[in-house]
């Protein structure tokens, strides 16, 4: 089984994967992250201020994506450099990603790519307020990423929120779950977690 998670930037579609491997960890989840896939930054498109824009379905390698996605479907191992922002493309990390009977795959352009939608079983939107979002982004940047109060800003404007109007919010409605991360989230994930337990069919463990 193959599950998607799709959601803005900030939306918390990493702790929900890690959640789902937890409940669900007596079968060795394989995690595919989209974000692994990004070009180099010499690759990436600039915008029209001369600023590089990460958030376009351009800036991963989505042939290489989909090829690998579908050889862990088909029982294969597969070889990924996982990414990090700023960080020179010696410098990440070689992993190998085992295949296994459930699959959980996060990204921005989960929906956007037809080849990858295509791939899934079962798919989830995570709805978050845009406040919230921002809030995240502006504290993991500036700690994490050495970003500018106002370079996060600029992105949020002219390229996150433009990205989630284009690319994410047009296929919210073709999500099998609508995931509220707000108070409501441990209500959601129970009905999510019962939802996946019934059509895998093993117990999700308590979380």
């Amino acid at each position: 089984m193959i599950i998607g998670i799709c959601g803005g930037s900030g939306s918390g579609k990493t702790t929900l994967l890690k959640r789902l491997c937890t409940a669900f960890e007596d079968l060795k989840p394989s995690v595919f992250t989209m974000d692994n896939y990004y070009y180099p930054i010499e690759k990436q498109l600039l915008d029209e201020n001369g600023y590089y824009n990460f958030d376009l379905p351009t800036a991963l390698d989505k042939q290489r994506l989909v090829e690998d996605l579908r050889r862990l479907k088909n029982g294969e191992s597969i070889l990924v450099k996982e990414y990090h922002f700023n960080s020179p493309p010696d410098k990440h990390v070689l992993l190998t990603i085992e295949p296994s009977d459930l699959i959980i795959v996060e990204g921005l352009f989960l929906f956007h790519y037809a080849e990858v939608r295509e791939l899934l079983d079962y798919s989830i939107f995570i709805n978050v307020d845009h406040k919230i979002q921002l809030d995240r982004r502006l504290y993991r940047d500036q700690e994490t990423r050495g970003y500018t109060r106002e370079a996060i800003l600029y992105q949020w404007e002219n390229h996150v929120m433009p990205c989630y109007e284009n690319y994410l919010l047009p296929y919210k409605s073709v999500a099998d779950f609508q995931f509220r991360n707000d108070a409501k989230a441990d209500e959601d994930f129970e009905r999510l977690a019962a939802e996946v337990s019934l059509k895998i069919g093993t117990e999700a463990k308590a979380y």
